[in-house]
This record gives structure tokens, C-alpha cells and sequence, in this order.
């Protein structure tokens, strides 16, 4: 009896770590800013990222790809390589609006009504998740991969 539980805690290890591997970098990222929305560690719009970004204070920056003012993105991606924080394209600055919790729902907890924002800068990830593991040695790989 004792050799056939070995192997079932084996199997159970091993699911959790296909679990992990499972969890898109999207998926991570959605989870990380809810976190950090609920912690108080979310900053939306142009005004607030700058100035957390020019305080030091923000870890993690999200920009929209869909953004039409390059000054915008010139301006967040230097304020970013200055203070050295990692920055996340999304392809949609709705989605990122919606993530962020500038959303209207309706009783399915469907979305609504989004409000698009082409930044948001995560100054608090909140608690220690499985996504932020994710997003974060994905994050490294990137920075590995530009080494």
C-alpha cells in the first residue's frame, strides 16, 4: 500500500506543475491587475503612471498597442527605461480598461461597458499568486532574451 501512494503524490506534483505551465501570460496579467486594484496598487491614465513612474514607485508597466499618440508611448517607455521597469504590450487598450476595473458589468458579470486607458502601472502587486510567478519569470525571459 505504502509504494501505490508514492507514485499518486508524484502524479499530484506533477499536475500542478502543468497547471502552471497551463496559465497564459494574458490570464496572469488579468489576475495580477485585480490583485493589485484590490490592494490599492493600480494607477490608470497618463497622470497617474507618469507620476508613479517618476516617483520610483511603480514594478510593472501595461501599454496598449492600439494607442495612436506616439508621444504617449515615447513618453511612458523612456519614463519605464529610466526607471528601469518592465514594460507588457496589450493589443487592446479596452481589454486593458476592462482588466483595470474601468468596466461596467451586467448581471452575467459580462463586460458591458469598457472605458479604454492605454496605461496602467502596478506599484503594489498585492499578495503572492501563482500568475504574479508566471508573469514574473516570464518577464525575466524577456529581459534574459534581450541580454
Amino acid at each position: 500500500m505504502a509504494d501505490e501512494e508514492v507514485p499518486a503524490e508524484e502524479i499530484a506534483e506533477e499536475v500542478e506543475e502543468e497547471e502552471v505551465a497551463e496559465m497564459n501570460v494574458l490570464d496572469a496579467l488579468k489576475e495580477v491587475l485585480k490583485k493589485a486594484l484590490v490592494h490599492d496598487g493600480l494607477r490608470k491614465g497618463l497622470h497617474e503612471c507618469a507620476k508613479a513612474l517618476d516617483r520610483r514607485s511603480a514594478r510593472l508597466c501595461c501599454l496598449a498597442k492600439d494607442c495612436e499618440n506616439e508621444e504617449y508611448k515615447k513618453l511612458i517607455r523612456a519614463l519605464c527605461a529610466e526607471g528601469e521597469v518592465s514594460v507588457i504590450m496589450v493589443d487592446a487598450g479596452k481589454d486593458l480598461g476592462a482588466w483595470c476595473g474601468l468596466a461596467k458589468l451586467d448581471a452575467d458579470g459580462e463586460v458591458k461597458k469598457a472605458v479604454r486607458t492605454s496605461c496602467a502601472v502596478i506599484t503594489d502587486f498585492g499578495e503572492e499568486t501563482r500568475a504574479l510567478t508566471v508573469l514574473l519569470d516570464y518577464l525575466q525571459k524577456q529581459a534574459e532574451g534581450e541580454e
